[in-house]
């Protein structure tokens, strides 16, 4: 008896520890803002973690791996270990400023290495051994318990930047938004699609010279074109980004950037509403 209360005191001290750090909250009374942050690596976020990254953000949360609500701090997303600083923070302290009465509340669905026909449901991707599609709509659905779904993002197309499947991304694109909507019950929640790092465009060109449109110009048309013709949906645009020298990542200080440029792309399709 005497070291079950130990135990238990000493879990209630631990919890409390937490919460004194910034690093974890009680969900039961708030009411966030959420956003959706699906895709692969990119949205995850592979940039290298400064002590600024480690610093939570005060009134802008995220949905850890166990389903806790905690301050946002890199690393937000959790798909491999070697996520890292990505666009989810800058995005949250951003869309806090326009809307600084409002609790931000984050759901990194994001899994490295996936391709557009991964985000279908029942699909495994054997990289990782989980099902990206199933698994959103399980974290989805629990912090809508917790608050209103007021955006989604989304980045992704590396890995469809091939002959045989950057053809097929436009009609792939359509019919995510289409199930994406229909899954929240929220036709008009607004979408929000980056674009591929230029530098990842540059390095793809080398591999198709003979092609007239290399198949990562292909996925950017594909994303601008459907964008273009979806309601309450804005394109972010990657002029100016750079890499973290791989070709593949943005930089962490390119990371920090594009979350701000998601934001302003979010409010602005927000205000179409």
């Amino acid at each position: 008896m005497i070291r079950r209360n130990l135990v238990c005191l000493f879990l209630l001290l631990f919890s409390a520890n937490l919460i004194s750090h910034g690093q974890i909250t009680s969900s039961s009374s708030k009411k966030y803002d959420l956003y959706l942050l699906i895709g692969q690596s990119n949205m995850a976020g592979r940039g290298e973690i400064s002590e600024e990254d480690e610093i939570p953000l005060d009134s802008v949360y995220f949905l850890n791996e166990q389903l806790i609500w905690m301050k946002a701090a890199d690393p937000i997303h959790f798909d491999k270990p070697s996520a890292g600083v990505g666009l989810a923070k800058s995005f949250g302290e951003e869309i806090h400023k326009n809307y600084p009465d409002k609790l931000i509340g984050l759901i990194p669905c994001a899994v490295g290495g996936t391709s557009i026909s991964n985000w279908q449901p029942g699909v495994m991707h054997e990289q990782t051994i989980s099902y990206p599609w199933d698994n959103m709509k399980e974290r989805l659905a629990y912090a809508l318990q917790y608050g209103e779904l007021k955006g989604i993002l989304w980045h992704q197309g590396e890995e469809d930047s091939c002959p045989d499947e950057c053809f097929l991304y436009k009609e792939r694109l359509i019919d995510l938004i289409k199930r994406l909507r229909e899954l929240t019950d929220y036709e008009n929640v607004p979408f929000v699609a980056g674009e591929l790092g230029k530098f990842f465009v540059k390095e793809n060109k080398k591999y198709f010279p003979d092609m007239k449109t290399c198949p990562a110009s292909v996925i950017v048309k594909s994303t601008k074109d459907v964008i273009k013709d979806t309601p309450f949906s804005e394109f972010v645009v990657s002029n100016g980004l750079e890499s973290d020298g791989g070709n593949y990542h943005f930089s962490s200080e390119s990371y920090r950037e594009l979350g701000i440029r998601y934001a302003n792309m979010m409010v602005r399709a927000q205000n179409k509403y």
